[in-house]
């Protein structure tokens, strides 16, 4: 025990020593990762570690707002050209119906290599040293780590075209497909083809996972043009595509992963590209144990990258600039441990052992408070600390919806629809979020929320029919306006005309726990101030999907999460031919209007401008008036720093910032040793006592030994 004073370490500190005073940042997780290959993963927990490894094309800019695309392995952005049904190129400004094709050229910069791993280790003779393991080989492997010798090689565009080819390969089951399948020229039959050959290739090998080389196989719509330069073909127009090549969907794949990985018996010892990730980012992932913790090291191959130069004005004040032009990445290392209890994770953060942090429920009251006027700070421990608080409205949006094929909330009768505004009006979202969200976040006032083109701020982005302007500002419509409503829908003091008795109206719930409890008791609430009955039907997630899946709900309540900064990733979640009942589309209210359907076929396809803004505020208020929402509310993100975390900017659309980020590992080791001073008094009063304990005993003892001396 003494030993351990001659470290200058905190005793309790849960890191090793050595690596408190290096450029090593400090996270945790609380849910192992299911997917690393990037055509698989689509969780947020899993973009965590993914975009830090491969690099798409494109990437969001760290700084600046409104969010923009910049290129990341590109020499630029794609060049766009636009042909008709005869593959002629058309002029810019061509009308979108003349407009049968869209070419994306993309020119990916020399010289970028991939991270160090085996399934590139090569012999004198170029051939592969582990694509044909044997039986021996394969007893002693456990670990990727077992192989001990990696090697490298060039990015090029067929990179980039094999991943764009695993997207279409049914065995990858890729959550983009359906997408990509409306746009991308020729992959539905591609991945039709690709089926065949996978089951052909089962039968013949009796492998259930045989290797199946897409080289072999061309995708009509994706062709390498050079070493460096690839092209995409899309149906028509669709500008939104280039935000998914932003996203790891789109990142490059060597052909070397699939068959390293495909070989009999490393399935077995969990050796798989969904465990071992390989691409050229900033990062790689050298150690895997989500029972304990992951590590991200920089990788030692990294085509280099500079800090943001430019950002918004008032970067400049918050420090985000000082780091300007400086190489990425910063630190050298990124471990996440294993949290799954918020109480110890909370401590350790307030301890200093972690370097940034959410902020749950039971610790908002201990973190967060506010002012007079509503404005949010932080308490003055956190303060004292020299802790930051940072907050950003999410592009979510989460929202009460009605089934619009329901005989009674539904349609497009006036009767429905004064019912659903009346209800719009009794909903006290203000006080949804004080309550179940401890304030984090803002009344919707529409689909989109701020910071995505379409928005508007301001009294002219607030929604009238349930909000009225006063001094500029939104203050919901009376209880006493929205009982008006209900009269002139016939359901006067909310009382069904045909029975006399109050209006029964159904809600589908997710609610399995305790929790659930109060939530549902302040739906019942809201309807039981227009006289309404509620009846909520809890279910489990399984259960609630299906009823929606099938259309039989009459109300819910679910939400979304922005994948590209565009309204039109917002207002496709109410057009008519994606209804969820009809073809399993996103559409869960069965919305149809075709004054919006309309709208939104000319939206989606143009470039921002005003003739664009003009068609959104028309199908915002075709929205606001037939009410197939509530609109619910923006959820805010909040989020906790300490002194020595720096280039602190939410990103909400980016997922790739870890190479942003600095620590200060001096300021922090000094705090955490000012924070975690050992209390030694109990541990010396306590052998105190026992000493003295000890002494009458030993007294004891000298008294028998002398008396049988004598």
């Amino acid at each position: 025990m003494l030993l351990t004073g001659c470290d200058d370490s905190p005793w309790n500190s849960p890191h090793p020593a050595g690596e408190m005073s290096s450029q090593v940042l400090y996270r945790s997780f609380s849910e192992r990762p299911k997917h690393l290959d990037p055509a698989r993963s689509y969780s947020s927990n899993e973009y965590e570690f993914i975009a830090q490894i491969y690099e798409p094309p494109l990437q969001y800019h760290f700084l600046k707002r409104p969010y923009e695309l910049v290129p990341l392995t590109s020499e630029g952005m794609p060049q766009v050209t636009y042909l008709d049904a005869d593959g002629k190129p058309l002029p810019d400004g061509a009308p979108v119906d003349e407009i049968a094709f869209s070419d994306y050229l993309i020119t990916i910069q020399p010289g970028i290599r991939f991270q160090p791993h085996p399934l590139f280790a090569q012999d004198e003779s170029d051939e592969f040293l582990y694509h044909q393991l044997n039986e021996n080989q394969l007893e002693t492997l456990h670990t990727l780590a077992d192989l001990p010798v990696n090697g490298s090689r060039e990015l090029t565009a067929a990179d980039y075209v094999y991943q764009i080819k695993r997207l279409a390969f049914p065995r990858f089951h890729c959550p983009i497909a359906g997408v990509m399948n409306e746009y991308i020229v020729g992959f539905k039959a591609f991945s039709e083809r690709l089926s065949a050959e996978d089951k052909r290739l089962q039968k013949m090998t009796g492998q259930e996972r045989p290797y199946v080389d897409l080289r072999e196989y061309d995708l009509p719509g994706v062709e390498v043009v050079d070493n460096y330069r690839y092209r995409i073909r899309l149906k028509g127009k669709y500008p939104q595509f280039v935000y998914w090549m932003a996203m790891p969907f789109f990142a490059p794949m060597p052909w070397e992963a699939d068959r390293f990985y495909a070989q009999p018996g490393l399935r077995k010892r969990n050796i798989k590209l969904d465990w071992y990730p390989v691409g050229t980012g900033a990062f790689m992932l050298t150690e895997n144990n989500p029972n304990l913790r992951m590590v991200l090291a920089r990788n030692p191959n990294f085509h280099g990258e500079s800090y943001p130069e430019v950002g918004e004005p008032e970067d400049v004040a918050a420090g985000l600039l000082q780091d300007a032009g400086l190489p990425l990445p910063f630190v050298d290392k990124a471990v996440y441990s294993l949290e799954k209890e918020t109480i110890p994770y909370w401590n350790k953060f307030l301890q200093g052992y972690y370097d940034t942090s959410g902020i749950s429920s039971d610790s908002f009251d201990q973190a967060v408070q506010f002012g007079d006027q509503g404005e949010v700070g932080l308490t003055e421990s956190m303060r004292q600390k020299g802790i930051q608080l940072t907050t950003a409205v999410q592009t979510s949006i989460g929202y009460f919806g009605f089934n619009m094929r329901d005989s009674v909330v539904g349609g497009g009768s006036e009767r429905a629809r004064l019912l659903r505004r009346a209800i719009a009006i009794a909903a006290d979202y203000e006080e949804f979020i004080s309550i179940f969200a401890n304030g984090r976040g803002i009344p919707a006032q529409g689909m989109i929320p701020p910071g995505i083109y379409g928005n508007r701020l301001g009294a002219e982005g607030i929604n009238p029919y349930v909000y009225e302007v006063i001094d500029g500002k939104p203050k919901r419509r009376s209880i006493d306006e929205a009982k008006t409503l209900l009269q002139q829908a016939g359901y006067t003091d909310g009382r069904d005309p045909d029975t006399g008795k109050p209006l029964v109206l159904y809600y589908d719930a997710v609610a399995t726990g305790p929790d659930d409890k109060a939530r549902m008791n302040w739906w019942r609430k809201q309807f039981t101030k227009l006289g309404i009955q509620l009846v909520v039907r809890a279910t489990d997630y399984n259960r609630f999907q299906e009823k929606i899946r099938k259309g039989t709900g009459q109300m819910y309540s679910w939400g979304w999460n922005a994948d590209y900064p565009d309204p039109e990733n917002f207002f496709f979640l109410l057009y008519g031919p994606n209804s969820k009942a009809d073809g399993g589309g996103e559409n869960a209210s069965n919305y149809a209007n075709p004054e919006f359907d309309e709208r939104f076929s000319r939206m989606k396809n143009m470039d921002n401008g005003p003739e664009r803004m003009a068609i959104i505020d028309q199908m915002m208020e075709i929205l606001r008036r037939d009410a197939p929402w509530l609109f619910g509310y923006h959820s805010k993100a909040f989020s906790l720093s300490h002194a020595w975390y720096h280039n602190v900017k939410p990103n909400l659309m980016a997922n790739n910032t870890l190479k942003y980020k600095r620590v200060d590992p001096d300021l922090r080791h000094e705090s955490q040793l000012a924070w975690n001073q050992p209390v030694l008094w109990p541990v010396i009063g306590t052998a105190v006592i026992l000493l003295l304990s000890l002494i009458p005993a030993v007294v004891l003892f000298r008294r028998r030994e002398r008396s049988a001396a004598r």
